[in-house]
């Protein structure tokens, strides 16, 4: 009688709904803290999951490297570790807001009261709205919106990584906005200000003129712009001539505050410790010599302004030269021009720039100095990369602000040596991985800039002291006791002050700034490890055991992840690192959501199948990037197959009932076994080496030649209880299929678990990882007696005979080793292809030959 646990038709339709309810209801991945404890630290596998920014939807490169955690995840926990798996959400920070603005159709203004019957004018897609367009709102009613569509968000995405199988504990999560998080966040920087690692400092900064916000290096990015060189001559004060330079930024010549060129440039040499007379605005600025002018670049001279970009900054701090800032936060001219600009002509120019844009002003400079005859020639347009902010529709500019800093080894020869020895100590899968890390660590050119000019975020906790004359005084800023966090500063009193001495002279004033997402994010270990807030969990889980992430941000979250570790415990936060590659489009582009041709999952896993979408991620080695063709996914159509075919045969093996008391007896079946013991330890050995693509291949291939020749070859034996070798065949069957289901359990976590609950109580994701059987087999003989059937098969083909057709007899010619071999399993290679007599021959290879069929009324 049939196992009333197996169904009549199985089916990959209606897994995911089934078994995410069961595990949760069995509570099959929740974290046993009580387990923990017993077994300790080297018990435990941790993992520092990534948070997923909830700002939109999820897209299929997260369905990629999440299933590759996954993956890895479900292995250790069969290997017998105590799994903590939790699951951030990444809420605040500029994508979150920028998602708001287009969703609701509002903009931030904090100098607006707050509206507590305020209805958003849109509750959808208010895109096309141009900024000014949208309602002006409080900074609270903003967070509010903030707040509640990333709540909306983050249940879309929990729906989606529960419908991929990812074996999460769910009661382990976290959210970047929550009161704890902010407690965590706001501790760790004051630490690092009690240290002095965090410093605040007015200099010049990358800006985004839309966003309104400082931006820091490791959220740049290149774009190639068009632009122009416009020929300039400058005027030698002893009235020898002019020197011309070539610059693409015209309109920031009334910023120049000196002309630089190479030390060893034989043309200007002379020039060096002179001055020169700007064009229009008639300053006089020096000529000066630095090894990072570029003698080939333009005529090899440049303009020193303040700011045109990075160069500018390391040229005016190293020459200790004057800032004379003319762009406000807002992208165009400030109204007030630098004191330097005397002459009432200069005024009259610089006058026909203030309040400009960039683009505008570069336009009105063009003509001013055509028409004064000290533009040479035409523009000569060319492309150019332009640095822009990852996020960002404008260039960056470059303007005067105060933020914070946390030191990150960028002017610290010994922090940074640290950081860089720290990784060494990593295991990075790919190994090459850590050479982008640490580029990224000797490239550092500034120390890490953690404030942000928005709304939505984490409050940097400190107030300022006001002078008599109600002005700020910045080196007496004042913090909060650490068990009054989280503070808000804005709304939030600090020690010593009431309410009303806010903003007041003799009072004080509360920072606006918030942190940055990564000043947040960098603390994922202690956000989800309960660091100061839970020690004997941080105890358990510290240092974590993985890191999971992208390649892309190895200098964001990676480096600050590992800079907040070394700054805080002298450690690296984790003991492994897996970066997984990109998803590109048919045409090898990488899929992002500027370029149009991010493919949402939802559609994928409703059409194909959660564990056949996992099979494509998994087949893919971490760091290497994987093709997506939604139109033609083959990948996962192939993964389709082997899950269904993996039902089916779990059914076809599940038919033969094992005799109590079976051993194995038959040569065949010990063969495959042995086979199989083989593929234990190499698939076990790639896990181990995090190589989850060369375990699903060893698996995938042992199990498409156990279904097509194995089960083949034994199935008369397995039918035929009356057979000596019955209980054998029906035995080594019913292990392979325990075995191969648990190997597969990783990757095709559905249907394993469907077919290893029509025969097992408890889930095949907690039964122990398979181990080799060490029955003493001969591989050959499955191989062999493989080959010979395969042989037996094309002979009935090119006989144009169906498979079934019987064979009065045929010659298989093989090596004395070969035929052994064969011999040992004669009887199911004859009840297989039906064949009533075999003779064997000497040869060197083997085939098989002589086939003579039966006549056809005995067929």
């Amino acid at each position: 009688m049939a196992d009333a646990r197996i169904p009549e038709k199985p089916a990959l339709e209606g897994l995911e709904e089934r078994w995410d309810a069961a595990w949760h209801d069995q509570g099959t991945y929740l974290f046993d803290r009580l387990r923990a404890a017993a077994v300790g630290r080297a018990g435990v596998y941790s993992v520092d999951t990534p948070p997923p920014t909830a700002s939109g939807s999820l897209h299929i490169g997260h369905v990629f490297s999440y299933t590759h955690t996954d993956v890895r995840v479900r292995f250790e926990r069969m290997r017998g570790k105590t799994v903590f798996y939790p699951m951030g959400w990444d809420d605040n920070g500029l994508p979150t807001e920028r998602r708001v603005q287009n969703y609701y159709g509002v903009r931030c203004d904090p100098s607006l009261p707050y509206d507590a019957e305020f209805v958003p004018p849109f509750q959808g897609d208010a895109k096309s709205l141009k900024p000014a367009d949208q309602v002006a709102i409080s900074r609270r009613n903003f967070i509010e919106l903030c707040e509640s569509l990333t709540l909306e968000d983050e249940k879309h995405f929990e729906s989606l990584f529960r419908q991929l199988g990812l074996s999460v504990d769910w009661t382990q999560t976290y959210r970047t906005i929550s009161d704890d998080t902010m407690r965590t966040s706001q501790s760790a920087f004051l630490r690092n200000l009690e240290r002095g690692e965090a410093y605040q400092a007015l200099a010049p900064t990358l800006w985004d003129i839309d966003f309104r916000s400082a931006i820091a290096q490791a959220e740049l990015e290149d774009r190639d712009q068009p632009a122009a060189y416009h020929r300039v001559a400058f005027h030698k004060t002893d009235g020898t001539g002019d020197v011309h330079i070539e610059t693409t930024r015209p309109e920031l010549l009334p910023a120049c505050v000196a002309l630089v060129a190479h030390p060893g440039d034989e043309r200007y040499q002379p020039l060096f410790g002179t001055t020169v007379r700007t064009p229009l605005f008639d300053v006089e600025v020096p000529v000066l010599a630095h090894p990072l002018a570029q003698p080939d670049k333009g005529s090899g001279i440049a303009m020193i302004c303040t700011f045109g970009d990075v160069t500018d900054v390391v040229w005016w701090r190293e020459l200790d030269l004057p800032n004379r800032t003319i762009l406000g936060q807002d992208g165009r001219v400030i109204a007030e021009a630098p004191d330097v600009i005397v002459t009432e002509s200069a005024k009259s120019a610089y006058a026909e720039l203030a309040g400009k844009t960039v683009f505008s002003a570069k336009k009105a400079v063009v003509e001013l100095l055509r028409a004064s005859g000290e533009l040479e020639g035409d523009p000569k347009p060319f492309t150019h990369a332009v640095k822009f902010f990852e996020k960002g529709d404008r260039p960056l500019e470059i303007v005067s602000t105060r933020q914070w800093y946390v030191r990150n080894g960028a002017r610290d020869e010994v922090l940074r040596e640290r950081l860089i020895a720290l990784g060494q100590e990593m295991n990075w899968h790919p190994d090459f991985m850590r050479v982008r890390y640490e580029n990224w660590v000797g490239g550092l050119t500034g120390d890490w800039l953690v404030s942000r000019q928005r709304f939505f975020g984490v409050p940097i906790p400190v107030w300022y002291p006001l002078d008599e004359n109600g002005e700020r005084i910045y080196d007496r800023v004042i913090t909060p006791d650490l068990s009054a966090l989280p503070v808000d500063p804005t709304t939030d009193v600090p020690p010593g002050y009431t309410a009303d001495q806010r903003g007041v002279p003799g009072g004080f004033e509360g920072e606006r700034d918030i942190f940055d997402t990564w000043a947040t994010s960098s603390l994922t270990p202690q956000l989800a490890g309960g660091w100061q807030r839970d020690d004997e969990l941080w105890n358990l889980v510290a240092p974590f055991d993985l890191r999971p992430q992208g390649q892309d941000i190895i200098r964001t979250w990676l480096f600050s992840t590992m800079l907040r570790s070394a700054l805080e415990d002298d450690r690296a936060p984790w003991t492994d690192a897996a970066i997984s590659g990109f998803i590109v489009d048919p045409d090898r582009k990488k899929m992002s959501k500027s370029k149009g041709n991010v493919v949402t999952p939802a559609d994928i896993l409703d059409a194909h199948g959660t564990d056949a979408v996992r099979y494509w991620s998994a087949s893919s080695r971490l760091g290497a990037d994987a093709a997506f063709d939604p139109q033609n996914p083959t990948q996962v159509k192939i993964g389709r197959r082997l899950a269904i075919k993996l039902l089916n045969a779990s059914k076809f093996v599940l038919s033969f009932p094992v005799p109590e008391g079976a051993t194995i007896t038959h040569a065949l079946d010990a063969s495959m076994l042995t086979t199989l013991d083989g593929v234990v330890r190499d698939a076990t050995a790639a896990f181990e080496r995090y190589d989850h693509a060369r375990a699903l291949e060893l698996t995938e291939s042992f199990f498409w030649a156990f279904c097509d020749d194995y089960l083949e070859l034994v199935k008369e034996r397995a039918y035929n209880r009356a057979d000596v070798g019955q209980a054998s065949a029906a035995l080594a069957l019913r292990t392979a299929l325990s075995t191969m289901l648990r190997l597969f359990a990783p990757v095709l976590s559905f249907a394993s678990e469907e077919a290893w609950s029509w025969f097992n109580d408890g889930s095949v994701h907690t039964a122990e990882w398979p181990t080799p059987l060490g029955i003493e087999g001969d591989a050959a003989v499955l191989s062999t007696v493989s080959a010979a059937l395969i042989g037996i098969r094309r002979a009935k083909t090119e006989a144009k005979a169906s498979q079934k057709t019987p064979v009065q007899r045929l010659t298989i010619a093989a090596d004395a080793a070969s035929v052994a071999a064969i011999r040992l399993a004669e009887g199911d290679l004859k009840a297989v292809g039906r064949i009533a007599e075999i003779t064997f021959a000497d040869a060197a290879e083997l085939s098989v030959t002589g086939v003579e069929l039966a006549p056809a009324e005995e067929a």
